[in-house]
């Protein structure tokens, strides 16, 4: 069995939708992997209580206790260790909504198995404040980008995509909002599209 560790730092409606589907699709059964638990920088993310909605293992890992981002990122891998005890193959993480820099360290031991959503389309802003600097270049286009996290921000493989116009009088707010029901649909389908990969 295949486990899936969730990374988030707010609401968490990414992760919800791949629970969502992981359920719904009854992954175990078709794809040989399950939700294996949800961890949060924060202990006020509103993610943490849909998880535990679901029925799922949750921690809270506060960024604000480590002095240094590799000390913050050591106590990740080792809660996600902890819950990946007996699998054959090392868990898949994903970032959903987690707000959080991960350190080299931390991208090279989860090589190969880091995915990332970002509301963009890839390569073209990666960072912050990406429907706003769609809207400011003048983009007729914008969306989601599903890609494997490297040492270099937003600039790994990417893996699946989700265009939506960008219509006349958006503001960063409502092209956000038309953005993030393309994402519920991208991030389930790409994690599925992983799994059906053979591993090392």
């Amino acid at each position: 069995m295949r486990n899936i560790v969730l990374l988030i730092s707010g609401g968490g409606s990414n992760m919800a939708a791949i629970v969502a589907a992981a359920q719904r699709e009854d992954w175990p059964a078709t794809l040989g992997a399950r939700i294996a638990g949800v961890i949060s920088n924060r202990a006020d993310a509103g993610g943490l209580k849909l998880a535990h909605e679901a029925g799922l293992p949750t921690a809270t890992i506060d960024h604000l206790s480590y002095a240094k981002r590799e000390d913050f990122d050591s106590a990740l891998s080792q809660q996600i260790a902890q819950w990946d005890v007996g699998s054959t193959s090392p868990a898949l993480v994903l970032l959903a909504g987690f707000m959080r820099i991960v350190s080299p360290d931390f991208v090279a031991l989860h090589k190969g198995r880091l995915l990332n959503i970002h509301p963009s389309l890839l390569p073209a802003f990666p960072g912050l404040h990406t429907h706003q600097r769609a809207i400011d270049a003048g983009c007729r286009f914008a969306g989601a980008t599903v890609h494997e996290v490297t040492a270099e921000l937003d600039h790994g493989p990417i893996w699946g995509q989700a265009v939506v116009p960008v219509l006349p009088g958006d503001s960063a707010d409502t092209l956000a909002a038309r953005v993030l029901t393309q994402e519920h649909v991208l991030y389930p389908r790409v994690v599925k599209a992983f799994l059906r990969q053979p591993f090392c």
